[in-house]
């Protein structure tokens, strides 16, 4: 069994969201790709506190795809330096994890 994993990503605006999920879907990278928000984010940028809203996607993938998942992030990401985490799912419905294995063309080469 391989290592399913979310991925996340924050960014400015509802339309970059769908489309990084929709290209690692398409690609074969990821199985799914969830956006929400907007959610108001409060953090330190160029020594000053700042504040934006902005949409969360959350893609499952597995371990083994992440490098790519990363590298098409950063194609499309607007910030000069995204946030892209890589969160372990250490527990999960037997038939949902498959389904995110068998999702993901070519698994985790």
């Amino acid at each position: 069994m391989m290592d399913v994993v979310q991925v996340i990503t924050t960014v400015d605006d509802r339309e970059t969201a769908l489309g990084i999920g929709r290209q690692l879907v398409e690609l074969g990278l990821a199985a799914c790709a969830q956006v929400s928000g907007p959610v108001t984010s409060t953090y330190l940028w160029a020594g000053a506190v700042e504040t934006a809203d902005e949409w969360y996607c959350v893609i499952k993938t597995v371990t083994g795809r992440y490098p790519q998942v990363e590298q098409v992030i950063r194609e499309i990401h607007p910030y000069d330096v995204p946030e892209i985490l890589a969160v372990p799912v250490v527990a999960g419905s037997a038939g949902y994890l498959k389904w995110v294995e068998e999702s993901v063309q070519g698994g985790a080469q």
